[in-house]
């Protein structure tokens, strides 16, 4: 990464409210939530029933189960869980039968994620990082443990940053790259930095890994990760993980600024800003950082 004196200054959250939202009035209770004038009850009821299995045990539910949980007759429980399972987003196994998630949920989250890009999602996040740490700030996803960005907000001011999109960087000397690396058990930080070699980007850059490896502990610890002239001379970056529905790293979130006299004290406040925002690209996502520590 380089910076130059060119003169240049520097997609919403998506909501995740639970999927059964309905209110009707009948023999049986509606499901929970405020009621809408265009909610279809049975609709909303089926939906309810998915993430009732999605939070139970991995073995599955029964039918009382199911409908003590839904708060329905075992009779009209059994006729929404066939018709769940008709359309392959449940699944009944033998003997039981116990209901589990179908492999169209498979299907369906795939294409959603394709849908929903990560960039697009991520860069209100970003500007709003940019404009309060008035720094450069970008976002990576995880490569096989490479940062791979994907895109940038430049911050305020004269000087802006050669950072090119949609390659991979050092994981070793960037501080989105040693964000993912400390999400990482020690055997595959080995492995990968066996591939990349420890190669010297400056005289700062950390090239022993038993080094590195407490370089990593104290960023688990804290929740982000420091490029302190590692990976460019005068060039000072911090970055934080975020994680995906699944647990897994999926990528990191980064500020780059001039080095200047950076204070112990501003070091921390940058750091614990970007891990703010790394956790709230966690929740776009439906994953939890605690979850994947």
């Amino acid at each position: 990464m380089r910076a130059s004196a060119t003169g240049a200054q520097a997609a919403a959250a998506v909501p995740t409210a639970g999927l059964a939202q309905a209110g009707a009035a009948g023999g049986e209770p509606a499901p929970p939530g405020p009621a809408g004038r265009y909610t279809v009850r049975s609709v909303a009821r089926a939906l309810q029933l998915v993430d009732i299995v999605a939070e139970g045990p991995a073995e599955g539910q029964t039918l009382s189960d199911l409908a003590r949980a839904l708060g329905t007759s075992k009779s009209t429980t059994l006729s929404l869980a066939r018709t769940m399972a008709a359309a392959g987003l449940l699944r009944d196994t033998r003997p039981g039968p116990r209901y589990t998630l179908g492999t169209a949920l498979i299907r369906l989250g795939d294409i959603a994620r394709r849908q929903l890009p990560l960039g697009d999602l991520c860069r209100p996040l970003l500007e709003e990082l940019a404009d309060t740490t008035k720094m450069t700030s970008r976002v990576a996803v995880c490569d096989e443990g490479y940062p791979v960005f994907i895109d940038r907000i430049d911050g305020p001011g004269s000087v802006r940053f050669h950072a090119p999109l949609g390659q991979r960087e050092v994981p070793y000397a960037t501080a989105a790259g040693k964000a993912i690396l400390s999400t990482m058990d020690e055997q595959a930080v080995r492995a990968l930095c066996a591939e990349t070699g420890l190669r010297p980007r400056t005289a700062h850059t950390i090239t022993d890994i038993d080094s590195l490896l407490e370089d990593l502990a104290v960023a688990r610890r804290h929740g982000f990760a420091v490029d302190d002239e590692e990976d460019a001379e005068g060039i000072f970056c911090a970055g934080a993980a975020f994680f995906g529905h699944d647990g897994a790293c999926a990528g990191a979130v980064s500020v780059t600024g001039i080095k200047r006299d950076l204070p112990a004290w501003r070091v921390d406040e940058l750091g614990r800003t970007v891990r703010a925002c790394a956790d709230r690209v966690t929740g776009v996502l439906g994953g939890t950082r605690e979850a994947a520590q």
